[in-house]
């Protein structure tokens, strides 16, 4: 719970640069997901593995004053819950010469939905993601305009 409040589902994304082409440009549209209650940024790290498989942690400030701005709304309130470890695990499948963004957020759009589950006595059985290229294999079999 934060702020006297339950959670709703917490996810993180890997989202890997090849070549360490990175630009900040998908940060507006996290930032406008958050301002509308659909997401809560909780942490945000930006690594990179250089040529000879060094992992570094790095401040958007030295991509550049673009980059910066980018990210600086998404990480006034981030709480920090990646450990060193925690990055260290993720980014072992990142290849040597690219970076990457770990997000970690809160779907913010399900916490009434949890509060009600909770107060009936629901019990989440399971869950999941279909992985992205099983939806986009079975997007491209529906008729056009629905689901």
């Amino acid at each position: 719970m934060t702020d006297g409040k339950m959670m709703g589902p917490v996810d993180y994304l890997m989202i890997r640069f090849p070549g360490n082409k990175f630009s900040g440009k998908a940060a507006p549209e996290v930032e406008r997901l958050q301002k509308e209650g659909i997401i809560q940024v909780i942490d945000l790290v930006l690594i990179s593995k250089d040529e000879n498989g060094k992992l570094v942690t790095l401040d958007p400030a030295v991509l550049g004053p673009e980059v910066a701005a980018a990210f600086n709304e998404l990480t006034k309130n981030i709480r920090e819950w990646f450990s060193e470890g925690d990055i260290e695990v993720i980014a072992e499948s990142l290849p040597k010469n690219s970076s990457a963004v770990l997000l970690l957020y809160e779907n913010v759009w399900a916490r009434k939905f949890k509060e009600d589950l909770f107060e009936m006595d629901a019990e989440l059985i399971d869950m999941g993601r279909i992985p992205p290229g099983n939806v986009e294999k079975v997007a491209k079999t529906l008729p056009r305009g629905g689901a």
